[in-house]
C-alpha cells in the first residue's frame, strides 16, 4: 500500500537510479502519472514530459480498455459487439481531449526527441495495461535506445502483455487479487489539470537553476 502518488514516485525513483548517467526522457502518462513523473524526472535530472495517448474504452464499460489513441495514431483490438461507428465517435472525443491537454500543458514547447535515448515511461499503475501498450508502439516509431516502464502497481495480466513490448518494467507490485489501482493507494485523489502545470512549472525551474 503506498501513502500517495509522490511516495510511489520516490520508490520508482530509487530502483531507476541505476539510469542517471543515460541521455533520457520521463513521460508521463496524464493525469495520475504525472506527479510520480515529476519525482522521477527530479531525481535522475531527465527532461519530463506528458504522453499524448489514452485509452478507448468499450462501450458498456468505458474503464475497459479497447484500444487506444494519441493524436495522429491509433489501434484498436477487434470486439465482435464494438462497431466501426462507435470507435469513430470515441476517437473524435477522445482526441478533443487529448488535444485540449496538449495545448494546456505543452503548447509552447516542442516534444523532445526520443531518437537513440532511453525512454521512462510512468504511470501511477495498470489494470489492463492496453494504454501503455499502445504508448509504447506509438513511442517506438521515434527509435528510443530502449524503453522502460515504471509503474508502482500492476495487474499480473498486465505485465504480461506490456512486457513483451518494453526493454525493461519497473513494477513494485503485481497483487495476485488485483481489483484496481487506486485499492493500493491510501490517498488516490484525481490529479488535477492545475497540479499537472504546477509540476511541469517545477521542473522548468530547476532546470533553469542548472
Amino acid at each position: 500500500m503506498f501513502k500517495d502518488r509522490i511516495e510511489a514516485g520516490n520508490l520508482l525513483a530509487a530502483q531507476l537510479s541505476v539510469y542517471k548517467s543515460d541521455e533520457g526522457v520521463v513521460l508521463a502518462v496524464p493525469k495520475g502519472g504525472v506527479p510520480l513523473a515529476y519525482v522521477v524526472a527530479k531525481e535522475l535530472g531527465f527532461p519530463m514530459e506528458i504522453v499524448f495517448t489514452k485509452k478507448i474504452g468499450h462501450p458498456k464499460n468505458k474503464e475497459y480498455a479497447i484500444g487506444a489513441t494519441s493524436l495522429s495514431d491509433y489501434f484498436v483490438i477487434p470486439h465482435y459487439d464494438v462497431s466501426e461507428e462507435y470507435i469513430q465517435e470515441e476517437l473524435k472525443v477522445v482526441r478533443e481531449k487529448l488535444q485540449h491537454m496538449h495545448d494546456k500543458f505543452m503548447a509552447d514547447s516542442k516534444p523532445a526527441n526520443l531518437n537513440g535515448k532511453t525512454v521512462i515511461i510512468v504511470d501511477d499503475g495498470m489494470a489492463t495495461g492496453n494504454t501503455v501498450f499502445s504508448t509504447i508502439s506509438l513511442i517506438k516509431k521515434s527509435k528510443p535506445a530502449k524503453i522502460i516502464v515504471a509503474v508502482p502497481v500492476a495487474s499480473q495480466s498486465a505485465v504480461q502483455m506490456v512486457s513483451k513490448e518494453a526493454d525493461e518494467m519497473i513494477v513494485l507490485m503485481t497483487p495476485p487479487d488485483f481489483s484496481g489501482v487506486g485499492v493500493y493507494y491510501e490517498n488516490f485523489n484525481d490529479v488535477s489539470e492545475q497540479e499537472v502545470l504546477l509540476y511541469l512549472e517545477k521542473l522548468r525551474e530547476i532546470k533553469m537553476l542548472h
